[in-house]
């Protein structure tokens, strides 16, 4: 599963599926329109084959057949197992996965007409705060109150789809000393 999540293409077709689309790859390559349709192809063919996507329907189209494709939720998450059992080289690979996915959506969102970051109240701050390990487990359950209801939307008329990637670790450890540094 790590293996199939873990590419930044990959990654955006997961994202495309989310809060129960049902999309053809048709669909999904005038989403994703900076690839190319034949690696687009390639992608959603692993994705099912893997298990993560499902074929929710089919229909002849001029003489060839059209799938709509539906995301497994339960198969697109890695457990806690999983990550606990990652290496560090594991987490660096992940992480820049990560990053080169939000970069490629970041892009792609620039490049679409009319795109406004103001009026679409676009964020990428960054804040450096000192926590315990009391305040850090605070900090990521009230997130999760705040995120996790919001997971299960679906998709409506009145509702665009944002990418929200909360991104956590220390950048310094902590110390007996709080004027050392």
């Amino acid at each position: 599963m790590l293996e199939l999540l873990g590419h930044p293409i990959r990654l955006r077709v997961v994202h495309a599926m989310r809060g129960g689309r049902m999309l053809t790859t048709s669909q999904l390559c005038a989403r994703i329109s900076d690839v190319s349709k034949a690696t687009v192809y390639r992608h959603v063919d692993l994705l099912a084959a893997g298990g993560i996507l499902e074929v929710a329907d089919e229909q002849r189209v001029r003489g060839a057949v059209e799938r709509r494709y539906r995301l497994r939720q339960d198969r697109a998450t890695i457990d806690a197992d999983t990550i606990a059992s990652l290496t560090l080289d594991d987490h660096r690979r992940g992480f820049a996965t990560a990053m080169a996915t939000l970069l490629a959506e970041f892009n792609a969102y620039l490049d679409r007409d009319g795109a406004d970051p103001v009026a679409d109240l676009v964020g990428y701050r960054q804040h450096a705060a000192w926590l315990s390990q009391d305040e850090l487990l605070e900090l990521i359950s009230e997130l999760r109150s705040a995120i996790a209801p919001r997971l299960t939307n679906q998709a409506t008329p009145d509702r665009a789809q944002y990418l929200l990637s909360p991104i956590l670790f220390p950048i310094e450890e902590a110390s007996a000393d709080p004027e050392a540094g």
